[in-house]
């Protein structure tokens, strides 16, 4: 073998066994499509958030509807939210920046270790319902319940956009949520603004 294809070979090894390390924590029992980085490599948290931050919602069932503005200032706008225990929120995303942003819910262990994963693989492209990728001045959804009080993370996991601040957090209060509104409405009355 060359340099070149021994550096290749090695380069293969360390990306296989970071991604075969990555791919065996403990995220949970059930499991999501898998997220692939341009060298193939997956990248699946499954049902893992399911304990520590809630669930997937479904769409028919979000009480209100969050629209949250990223920028390229690396931040969220706004960077808290208030929600109920049992809750279920629409996140209506919107990219004003001119880079790709994404929107990612998680505990803050959570985040930190997909950042830096995202850091080796910043093309990784992501299939969780509890994130979204969005392009430059395009706009995504994450419909997300909220089970469990305490606070929910959230970040952009773009390479130096976590350094930099971009991330919020979803405070959720013990207690009932309000029910699913009928027909599309928000129960609130009002959709929330930035």
């Amino acid at each position: 073998m060359n340099t070149f294809q021994k550096s290749l070979a090695v380069g293969l090894l360390v990306s296989c066994g970071l991604a075969w390390a990555h791919e065996n924590e403990a995220h949970g029992a059930a499991s999501a499509p898998a997220a692939k980085a341009p060298d193939g490599h997956s990248h699946s948290h499954g049902d893992a958030h399911g304990d520590a931050i809630g669930v997937a919602g479904k769409p028919g069932r979000a009480s209100r509807t969050v629209n949250v503005d990223m920028t390229d200032a690396m931040r969220f706008n706004p960077a808290n939210v208030a929600v109920k225990q049992g809750e279920t929120i629409r996140f209506v995303v919107k990219n004003s920046g001119q880079v790709k942003h994404e929107f990612v819910l998680g505990t803050e262990k959570e985040l930190k270790e997909h950042y830096e994963l995202m850091k080796k693989f910043p093309e990784m492209e992501h299939s969780d319902p509890n994130m979204v990728t969005v392009a430059p001045g395009k706009t995504g959804e994450v419909i997300w319940q909220f089970t469990r009080s305490g606070t929910v993370d959230f970040a952009c996991l773009q390479p130096g956009h976590y350094d930099a601040g971009m991330k919020g957090a979803v405070t959720v209060a013990k207690g009932k949520a309000l029910a699913a509104p009928a027909a599309g409405g928000d129960s609130h009355g009002a959709e929330h603004k930035n």
